[in-house]
């Protein structure tokens, strides 16, 4: 049988948006948490799509996650900004977060913004979106409970710390989002539901030597005990690893170190969340014609798109592309979710009162028969 259950989209996004209701956000704060979520799994994200549901389920469940909880600003400049999360959801205080930004920067040309004591945000790539769709060029980033293991080191002190950058561009936006680690927590989450052992050079063990046991790592990560996931460059200098670490540290900078939030190594202790985000908005209008400037970026795309390919290649791709084809796909095909997912979909509809088939179908019994309860 399939590890994988195919599901309409606007099914899912029913599903997410009765669920969050469930848990007390209005119709239109579901709508934006569902928003976000959904976006990754149709980029093919699976990582940050469906299967965190189970994730958003514990930190309101534990407290770590306030239903009630509102940002606010506590400082500005006409540049800038700093907003307190209160332990908010993450994707609804970083949508605030940027919409402010955007206005301020068709002011001012310009806007920087971090967010302090929230939670996981999702993808950063769907804020970065957000300024690239009025536009701007959109950047985004957060730090995490912390996975990275800093070169030469043994127990995990940075996150996960993604940055994502998009700026507009024809006929797909330049669209780049990824974790200055290896992999994100996410993906050592789908090993550990698909039973796989990691592929060398993405964790260590709390030895800090290599890993393929996804389980252990987890445990570790969660238990504080050392091992996590390599910086990008993997286990060694030589590869590189220093240049992940620098990634994260400059992530860690913009979001954690100006809002005077949590550090990672700092965040998710005593249940507290304290995760913090950065944000930054570029009206390219600051640098001359805006319309030149796209055409011109455009342009460059375009030229490598079509450079010389190696040997067996079939094509090219400039960041964004991927994802814009996946969105097309999914919509058109339905989205492909785990059925360990499904299972933790299942749980959270009889938590919440849902009618399992109603919003599932029939996989109750399907599921029950490989035995995930």
């Amino acid at each position: 049988m399939s590890n994988y259950i195919n599901y309409n989209y606007k099914n899912l996004k029913v599903f997410c948006e009765d669920a969050f209701k469930k848990f007390g956000f209005s119709q239109g704060d579901s709508e934006i948490i569902t928003d976000v979520l959904l976006l990754s799994d149709l980029y093919g994200i699976e990582s940050h799509g469906m299967q965190r549901l189970v994730r958003y389920h514990k930190g309101i469940q534990n407290g770590l996650i306030k239903v009630e909880a509102k940002p606010e600003v506590v400082f500005e400049t006409p540049v800038s900004l700093v907003i307190e999360g209160n332990d908010g959801m993450g994707q609804l205080n970083s949508y605030y977060a940027m919409n402010l930004a955007i206005e301020k920067a068709k002011k001012s040309g310009v806007c920087f913004a971090t967010v302090r004591n929230s939670n996981h945000f999702g993808i950063a790539g769907y804020y970065a979106k957000m300024a690239c769709e009025k536009g701007m060029i959109g950047f985004a980033m957060t730090n995490s409970e912390a996975i990275m293991v800093p070169t030469f080191g043994k127990l995990a002190m940075l996150g996960s710390n993604p940055i994502a950058v998009s700026m507009p561009a024809e006929p797909y936006p330049f669209f780049f989002d990824a974790s200055t680690t290896v992999v994100t927590r996410g993906k050592l989450e789908i090993y550990n539901k698909l039973e796989k052992p990691l592929p060398e050079g993405w964790a260590l063990d709390s030895t800090g030597k290599g890993s393929t046991d996804a389980a252990a790592v987890l445990k570790n990560i969660v238990a504080k005990a050392g091992g996590g996931i390599m910086p990008l460059g993997g286990e060694f200098e030589r590869t590189g690893s220093h240049k992940g670490y620098g990634y994260g540290m400059i992530c860690e900078i913009f979001c954690s170190i100006v809002s005077m939030g949590l550090t990672s190594n700092h965040t998710h202790i005593g249940g507290k969340g304290g995760t913090c985000h950065g944000f930054a908005v570029i009206d390219p209008n600051i640098f001359g014609n805006a319309a030149e400037i796209k055409e011109h970026l455009s342009t460059f795309l375009k030229e490598l798109r079509e450079s010389p390919k190696s040997e067996g290649a079939d094509r090219i791709y400039t960041h964004g592309e991927k994802e814009i084809f996946a969105y097309k796909d999914r919509m058109e095909n339905g989205i492909e979710v785990n059925i360990n997912t499904v299972a933790e979909m299942v749980d959270l509809c009889k938590y919440l009162d849902m009618d399992v088939k109603k919003y599932l179908g029939d996989v109750d019994l399907e599921i029950k028969n490989k035995s995930l309860y």
